[in-house]
């Protein structure tokens, strides 16, 4: 039974002291009063919050909630009047031409070819687990592994030439880096941001003028026989840069941190690693906060949310709801936790999903047995977290050493 409705004054991003794993304090809270709540967000627009699994689900589902910058307000920051997406980065924009990219790129992410890469995933995967065994511990497992695995895939994926690659990642890295940094940088380091970003943009343009030339069996070559202009396959391939990179690589670094503060676990992992990745997505949520604008009046959950208002969705508050999971502040691996959101959900759901779910599915099973007496270097509560203001949950670095 809900409570009369509330206004929440802000997002809580207060996290527990010593629960690195767990949301912040209240939004436990303001999910058992109402899934769905008024919220003030930091520009000042009144908006909502939506905590429960069910209302969160329902608004990633519904074409009258728009997933555009422009017609939103951030829950994280003020961060002023947002531009559109730029070409290409479907991620942001609605249908029909969210529906035009995702139907150019839907076949090449199935279950079945992703699949295929699970051989590969393990070549990669072992090969960096060699270089940490020679360089012996202690290491930061994000530089040494969480990191190098996806980049590596994903510019296979790409079709990043082999002499180019220590530069590719040192791309992604350097990007992935500024958004890692955002509450300690200067504000002159925004302007290395920008030569950065430029400096990727004018790498993609070079590589897509070079698989047009010369095709190759790779995604982007692909792509370059479709209709999509340059402009366009640069978006496409920058939006794949990251989003196949960033929650990937976060995940992985957080599982192996939960995991050694959990060791009782390792065996689930080891003889069931599918449902154990499922769990591990579901209790860490490592995108934690989305947001929508309404393009006309809905009901929901018992409230009118009205054309033009924002609801901020709390995917770490509906993944952690006992409507839906039994014990849900509990990591069980053992748990069938299909059904949560940490892929998103409806048309926007994460293209890359089933590619994330080989790599974490082969790449934390290897790392475990290869390192059996694998453990924290520092103390549990001297690994430091990256800010929530970023919108991905994540570790800076994490010294392990076995």
């Amino acid at each position: 039974m809900t409570e009369p409705l509330t206004t929440v004054v802000s997002l809580p991003t207060a996290r527990p002291a010593g629960c690195p794993f767990d949301p912040p304090t209240g939004l436990a809270r303001i999910r058992e009063r109402n899934p769905l709540t008024r919220m003030i967000f930091p520009d000042g627009h009144q908006g909502w919050l939506a905590t429960g699994h069910a209302t969160v689900r329902a608004v990633l589902a519904d074409p009258r909630f728009s997933a555009r910058p422009e017609l939103m307000h951030s829950a994280l920051a003020d961060l002023g009047q947002l531009p559109p997406a730029p070409p290409g980065a479907f991620l942001n924009l609605d249908a029909p031409e969210h529906t035009r990219y995702r139907k150019l790129l839907a076949g090449k992410f199935t279950v079945r070819r992703m699949r295929l890469l699970t051989e590969r995933v393990a070549q990669i995967s072992t090969a960096y687990l060699d270089a940490m065994a020679r360089a012996g511990g202690p290491v930061d497992l994000v530089a040494a592994f969480a990191h190098p695995v996806p980049a590596l895939m994903i510019s296979e994926l790409l079709g990043v030439p082999e002499a180019d690659r220590d530069r590719f990642q040192r791309l992604v890295a350097d990007l992935v880096g500024q958004l890692n940094n955002l509450d300690v940088m200067p504000d002159g380091h925004v302007e290395q941001g920008l030569i950065t970003f430029e400096e990727t943009q004018e790498y993609l343009r070079d590589l897509i003028a070079a698989k047009r030339a010369e095709p190759t069996d790779d995604l982007l070559s692909d792509l370059t026989a479709t209709n999509l202009a340059d402009v366009e396959l640069a978006g496409v391939a920058a939006l794949l840069m990251i989003g196949g990179f960033e929650t990937t690589a976060n995940t992985l670094t957080l599982s192996t941190f939960a995991l050694l503060c959990h060791p009782e676990q390792l065996a689930a992992l080891r003889t069931d690693p599918d449902r154990a990745v499922e769990e591990l997505l579901r209790y860490l949520t490592v995108v934690h906060t989305m947001t929508r604008s309404a393009l006309a009046d809905v009901e929901l959950a018992g409230q009118l949310i009205k054309a033009g208002e924002t609801v901020a969705l709390s995917l770490q508050a509906a993944n952690r709801d006992p409507a839906v999971f039994d014990r849900p502040d509990s990591l069980d691996l053992r748990r069938n936790a299909l059904g949560h959101l940490g892929f998103g959900h409806g048309i926007h759901q994460c293209l890359g999903q089933q590619l994330a779910r080989i790599e974490l599915r082969t790449a934390l099973p290897a790392l475990m047995a290869r390192f059996p007496t694998l453990r924290l270097a520092v103390p549990a509560d001297e690994v430091r977290m990256r800010p929530d203001g970023i919108g991905v949950r994540g570790v800076r670095r994490l010294r392990v050493t076995w």
